[in-house]
C-alpha cells in the first residue's frame, strides 16, 4: 500500500534529484523536516519494498517503480496548484502550501479532469513542468541562476524552492517565470547583483539557486 508517508518521501527524492542530481538522506532529513537516523530508517524500509535503491552513505534514487509513484504525486501536486491559483485565486505563495494538502487524496480519474478543465496546463505556478497522463516530463532546458555570468541576460524558466517566504519575496521583486533580467555583477563570495527593469536588486546564494532560467 502506498501510504501518504512513502509518497512525501518519493516526492521529496523526485524534486532533490531534478534540482541537485543527488538525494542525500540529510537533504531529504530537511526537506521533511525530521532527523538523518529516521530517514535512514525509512529509506531502508522503501529499498525492500523495491521504490528505493539506498546506500548509507550515497543517499536515495528511485526505482523505476517508484519513480512512477513520484511523477503521479507531483502531476496531482502542480495540477493542484494550478487550480487553486488559476480557478480559486490563490496568490502563487499560497498555492503550494495547500496544494500539499490535496494531492494526496486526489484519484487519476479526478486529476485527469482537472487537467482537461485547466486546458491542459504545461507548468505550475512556479513553472515546474507539469507530468501528462503517461507520466512524460518535458523540461524546458534551463539552469540555476547562480551558474550565470555578469552580463548575462536570461528569462525566468522556473522557481525550484516553493517555499512561502521566498515565493512571497521574489513576487515583490517581480521575479516570477517569463520574466527577463540581466546579470549586472557576480563574484565568487557576494551576492549576485540582477537588474530588473529598471531596478537592480542583490540576491544570496541559495535564492539564486532557486531561479532557474534560460539565456536570451
Amino acid at each position: 500500500m502506498v501510504t501518504i508517508s512513502k509518497e512525501n518521501y518519493l516526492q521529496v527524492i523526485f524534486h532533490l534529484y531534478t534540482e541537485f542530481g543527488t538525494a542525500t538522506t540529510v537533504n531529504i532529513a530537511k526537506h521533511l523536516h525530521i532527523s538523518p537516523s529516521s530517514v535512514s530508517e525509512r529509506l531502508q524500509s522503501l529499498h525492500h519494498e523495491g521504490l528505493v535503491n539506498y546506500s548509507p552513505y550515497k543517499g536515495a534514487s528511485l526505482t523505476p517503480k517508484g519513480r512512477n509513484i513520484a511523477i503521479d504525486v507531483v502531476r496531482r501536486h502542480r495540477l493542484s496548484e494550478r487550480f487553486l491559483q488559476d480557478i480559486l485565486g490563490l496568490k502563487w505563495d499560497q498555492v503550494h502550501h495547500e496544494a500539499k494538502k490535496i494531492e494526496h487524496v486526489l484519484s487519476k480519474i479526478v486529476s485527469d479532469r482537472l487537467d482537461k478543465v485547466l486546458g491542459r496546463p504545461k507548468t505550475c505556478p512556479h513553472g515546474n513542468p507539469v507530468p501528462d497522463t503517461k507520466g512524460h516530463i518535458k523540461e524546458e532546458q534551463s539552469y540555476p541562476l547562480i551558474s550565470l555570468h555578469k552580463n548575462d541576460h536570461v528569462k525566468i524558466i522556473k522557481i525550484v524552492d516553493e517555499d512561502p517566504k521566498l515565493l512571497n519575496y521574489l513576487a515583490t521583486l517581480g521575479l516570477m517565470p517569463k520574466v527577463k533580467i540581466s546579470i549586472e555583477e557576480k563574484t565568487s563570495s557576494g551576492p549576485i547583483i540582477i537588474k530588473v527593469g529598471n531596478s537592480s536588486y542583490a540576491l544570496g546564494k541559495n535564492i539564486a539557486e532557486s531561479i532557474w532560467v534560460k539565456k536570451i
